[in-house]
């Protein structure tokens, strides 16, 4: 009877240690490890742990409705940069669908030059309804012909974004 119970015991202990080192493998997986000295930063500085795939962010704002707001960190590429002072970025979310990210309070600016990098940013992920005047404005920021922006027409429903810091690939 004391060597069954020994068993147990020992059967018991293997189990946790085998079930733990499975949950640290699934872990060490979904996170990737990110050394922020190859990046420029811009805003505030941010811990690069868990940062999501654009496919995760794709799906978190998938999720929101108007007026919904979540603290997220993301990485993908810039797909464009504001062309005039750098006050706002598109970021790939894949698909053909983009997040438009400006900077908390215009307090910090990125490159001119920043197309096709790949960027972390750390803020606020929402849905917003961007005026016909925004969207122009933003047409004219991007360097887009008179002709482009007269067809502008009506509000979009966007991927919006508040970043308070940006990491940059250098």
């Amino acid at each position: 009877m004391k060597k069954i119970k020994i068993i147990l015991v020992i059967a018991f202990i293997l189990f946790g240690i085998n079930s733990n080192a499975q949950k640290n493998v699934k872990k060490a997986k979904s996170e990737v490890a990110i050394n922020t000295n190859d990046y420029a930063s811009f805003g505030e500085k941010f811990d690069a742990k868990k940062v999501l795939t654009k496919e995760q962010m794709f799906k978190k704002y998938k999720s929101l409705k108007k007026g919904d707001s979540i603290a997220v960190k993301f990485g993908t590429k810039i797909n464009s940069v504001c062309k005039k002072k750098g006050c706002w970025m598109k970021l790939d979310l894949g698909n053909g669908e983009t997040a438009f990210v400006r900077f908390k309070d215009y307090s910090f600016f990125v490159p001119l030059n920043a197309d096709g990098s790949e960027a972390l940013v750390n803020g606020y992920a929402f849905i917003d309804v961007v005026s016909v005047d925004e969207l122009k404005h933003y047409a004219k920021d991007a360097g887009k012909s008179q002709a482009e922006i007269n067809k502008i027409t009506k509000p979009e429903i966007t991927y919006s974004f508040t970043a308070t810091g940006v990491l940059i690939k250098k």
